[in-house]
């Protein structure tokens, strides 16, 4: 097998980072207070999991290109598995109830279930639960 990493960190440009915490709080995420401060809210996903929500000016310091405006073009679709059907229905309904609007109807294959929702600043996400022994 090739090249692993330990951890992944996906930065991602906010508009209003206070909103933006608040949003994903009330999703139900938790954010890692060692790698957040004004500028930047580490949120966790999982142990191994991170999105670094950075505000647009600080975002800008890492990259020589243009910032993706979200809620006109899709940068790209963040796909988290969780455990069951019903928790994918739990965090999307949350984060509707937070403000996020849905980015597609529920889609249920049978083996995988998923839904999706495009957030405050417009990335847009997708909880899905898969039945992988049903695959082979």
């Amino acid at each position: 097998m090739g090249y692993q990493a330990d951890k992944i960190f996906v930065n991602l440009a906010v508009k209003d980072l206070h909103k933006t915490k608040d949003f994903f709080t009330k999703v139900g995420f938790e954010f890692n207070l060692q790698f957040t401060n004004e500028f930047a809210a580490c949120m966790v996903i999982n142990e191994n999991i991170f999105a670094m929500l950075l505000v647009e000016d600080h975002f800008k310091t890492f990259t020589k290109k243009e910032i993706t405006d979200s809620k006109k073009s899709t940068e790209a679709i963040l796909a988290l598995s969780v455990e069951s059907k019903d928790k994918v229905i739990e965090i999307v309904n949350k984060a509707l109830e937070a403000g996020a609007s849905p980015s597609k109807d529920p889609q249920d294959h049978g083996f995988m279930y998923g839904w999706g929702f495009e957030d405050i600043n417009g990335h847009l996400w997708e909880l899905f639960s898969m039945d992988e022994s049903a695959m082979e």
